[in-house]
């Protein structure tokens, strides 16, 4: 017979493949009434929504090619430099324009990151402080890029714009634009990912969106209020909360908006993903030294 779990799991890929198609058709549309440059533009936003949209509705199946599997292996050891990589290439001709939903700070500096020890992340947000334990010295990339983006205010105003209740267990922040399409101009490795632990996360854990591309982590991230049997050690993991997941908690227990777009079908409107009743808005995020 088949399990809850397993029922799950196949509405997610179903949702999935739907949402995947939905947008391809979306980006054929604007390819047929655009003009070259703008297809390309467009379909950067399609990449990028579909792609940061995936995060946590897959993965039943663990199973990587050897070339995955190498990527994952290289991620989980701790880069020696960071690499910050443009979302768009900067070299091509004419130069694609940056997605509206991305938010152009600059980039973190190229050198210098901290690379021992850790920091606290606090976010203050309207359901209360939450407080992260960033782990500094395993995720010094994600850490700074962190640390760089919180000065520039990036997150303040931004609210947390996902929350999963079945299956996978998370609330999503991190977005300006809200839309789950958002992040800055660059993307940078994945490192410290949890690989060969069961569940490879679980309560309490925070990590970093990313597509299912190598080197694509941004500024969205996830914070796990309940451990997650079917997630693959793909994400860097930033850190720990220390205090708040109790807030993260009521806002699960909330639930989430019914899409309106899913009126007509009972399984999505129920998928128990979408934005979270109880708003949570971070007000600030600030990054300082572990006392």
């Amino acid at each position: 017979m088949t399990s809850n779990r397993d029922r799950q799991r196949a509405a997610a890929r179903a949702r999935l493949e739907r949402e995947m198609a939905d947008r391809a058709e979306r980006s054929a549309s604007r390819r047929r009434r655009n003009t070259t440059i703008a297809a390309t533009a467009g379909g950067l936003v399609v990449l990028l929504g579909v792609a940061w949209l995936v995060v946590v509705l897959t993965k039943g199946d663990d199973t990587k090619t050897g070339a995955e599997a190498a990527a994952s292996a290289s991620a989980s050891a701790t880069p020696t430099s960071c690499t910050w990589l443009p979302l768009v290439d900067p070299s091509a001709s004419p130069k694609p324009e940056i997605p509206k939903e991305v938010k152009d700070v600059g980039t973190p500096p190229a050198s210098g990151e901290p690379r021992t020890g850790s920091q606290v992340m606090t976010m203050d947000t309207s359901v209360g402080v939450i407080k992260i334990k960033v782990d500094t010295e395993h995720a010094p990339c994600a850490a700074a890029s962190f640390t760089y983006l919180a000065g520039k205010k990036f997150f303040d105003g931004s609210k947390c714009h996902r929350l999963v209740t079945q299956s996978i267990y998370v609330l999503q922040c991190g977005d300006p634009s809200g839309t789950s399409l958002g992040g800055p101009t660059y993307r940078y490795a994945e490192e410290n990912l949890p690989t060969g632990r069961r569940p490879a996360y679980t309560e309490g854990m925070v990590a970093i969106a990313k597509t299912q591309n190598p080197a694509s982590s941004g500024s969205q991230f996830f914070i796990v209020y309940k451990d997650i049997e079917s997630l693959s050690a793909d994400y860097t993991v930033l850190g720990r909360v220390t205090e708040g997941l109790d807030l993260v908690k009521k806002v699960a227990e909330a639930g989430t908006v019914p899409d309106p777009a899913a009126s007509g079908d009972p399984a999505a409107a129920s998928s128990g993903d979408g934005a979270p009743k109880t708003e949570v808005k971070i007000n600030s995020l600030t990054m300082s030294p572990a006392s």
